[in-house]
């Protein structure tokens, strides 16, 4: 079978839907499939709209039995400000061109454009339409099956008017979900709202996501805590993410001053790639005292990070699943998140980690405060997660899964022994 993915960014590029692209791209090389990778060549998500963004080279490469293509970005004046004045103008059918932060990569569309003899056209990810659009072109072009990953970001589930769904669900957005011939979701909230914009039930498939703990797994926790100057008796909160608003970073910051008086012992190890929300606010901090503050991990730092922490935070508005909480959870560190997207399915309230509603920075300072002054109930929430990785989130089942979905597309047919997997979380 061919196969075509199109994915905003690819590793070394960081982010989820990233991991999961390349992930799945390099399973199905591996069983015989000819799959090509159409991206960008943006290293961080800032490259999209800012000239000073980080960039890999623009180039085609073959890499594991796959074919990546990497097509360069195009950055036009003041971008994000005509995006979102064009929204106001622009009818619903085109309006999809113009969604805030997309990137804008001619070369792609004119990729697209040419003639192939793919079978199945996957892409993603809301909201960056451009490789979406493209796959579309593409997939009528050769008259291919077209499949659909939105990643989608459902902000506070408490909040009827949250801004974050209702931009991820806007009219464009979800006619592309109703154009896709299978559109693939990771969690049952997400599915639930996928349904509730009329998507067929019969074209909707829960997934879930994965994790391989060798990848995270194995690193000394004495040698990790060392590498980073940090006491064996600390008890240390991590949080690793693009470090911004949206990943909820800046409320943690937050959290830690209200936490820090009644607990001097605690320390709070920042990694990921800096955004510039985060970047202001961490420069108008006043106290930065026990903050440790990493940049983009290597692999075996990666490891240390989660032997070195007790807690995990992931206080986001802006993840469809969180694919940082199942490794934390591999190395049986308790997480803590808010109540929003696919954190408010995957961790389970009281038993594997703490759930805090939006925005509740006292709350989330509790929670916190909870699992710091109680070692006994880290070990029993890290343990439980550790027990729901292990039996429900390996990758190699889920990724047969997405290549049985692939050929039961093409055969109009069930295949067999495919059946609907059990609660992502």
């Amino acid at each position: 079978m061919r196969i075509a993915h199109f994915v905003q960014r690819y590793p070394p590029a960081i982010g989820g839907s990233e991991a999961f692209f390349a992930r799945l791209s390099h399973y199905l090389a591996q069983h015989g499939d000819q799959v090509d990778v159409y991206t960008t060549n943006a290293r961080d998500l800032e490259a999209f709209w800012c000239a000073h963004g980080t960039r890999l080279p623009a180039s085609s490469c073959a890499e594991h039995g796959l074919r990546i293509r990497r097509h360069p970005l195009r950055c036009l004046p003041y971008q994000r400000l005509w995006q979102r004045a064009a929204r106001w103008v622009l009818p619903v059918g085109v309006r999809a061109w113009t969604t805030g932060g997309s990137p804008f990569v001619p070369s792609m569309w004119a990729a697209a454009g040419r003639r192939a003899n793919y079978a199945v056209v996957h892409a993603t990810a809301f909201p960056y339409t451009w490789p979406i659009l493209c796959a579309r072109r593409l997939a009528r072009r050769c008259r291919a099956r077209w499949v659909l990953t939105p990643f989608l970001h459902l902000g506070n589930w408490l909040d009827p008017a949250d801004p974050m769904r209702h931009a991820y669900l806007a009219p464009e957005l979800v006619a592309l979900l109703k154009g896709a011939d299978l559109v693939i979701v990771q969690t049952r909230l997400e599915y639930q709202a996928v349904l509730a914009q009329g998507v067929p039930d019969e074209r909707v498939r829960l997934l879930g996501m994965g994790v391989d703990p060798n990848e995270c797994c194995g690193s000394d926790r004495v040698t990790a805590r060392q590498r980073w100057g940090i006491a064996p008796d600390a008890v240390v909160i991590g949080h690793l993410a693009n470090k911004s608003r949206e990943k909820g970073t800046l409320d943690l910051l937050q959290a830690l001053a209200l936490l820090r008086p009644h607990a001097d012992c605690v320390r709070l190890l920042l990694a990921g790639p800096e955004m510039t929300s985060f970047r202001d606010f961490w420069r108008a901090l006043p106290d930065k005292q026990n903050i440790i503050r990493l940049g983009v991990l290597s692999e075996q730092e990666k490891k240390d990070f989660y032997a070195a922490i007790d807690i995990f935070a992931l206080p986001s508005r802006s993840d469809s699943f969180g694919l940082v909480l199942l490794e934390a959870w591999a190395n049986g560190v308790p997480c803590v998140g808010y109540r929003a997207g696919g954190i408010a399915e995957v961790i389970r309230h009281g038993t594997d980690g703490w759930l805090v509603d939006c925005g509740d920075i006292a709350g989330l300072a509790a929670a916190l405060d909870a699992f710091v002054r109680n070692t006994h109930l880290r070990r029993l929430c890290g343990a439980r997660g550790r027990a729901k990785v292990l039996a429900c989130h390996a990758w190699p089942p889920l990724l047969a899964r997405v290549r049985a979905w692939y050929y039961e597309l093409l055969t109009n047919a069930p295949s067999p022994g495919l059946t609907q997997p059990r609660s992502a979380a």
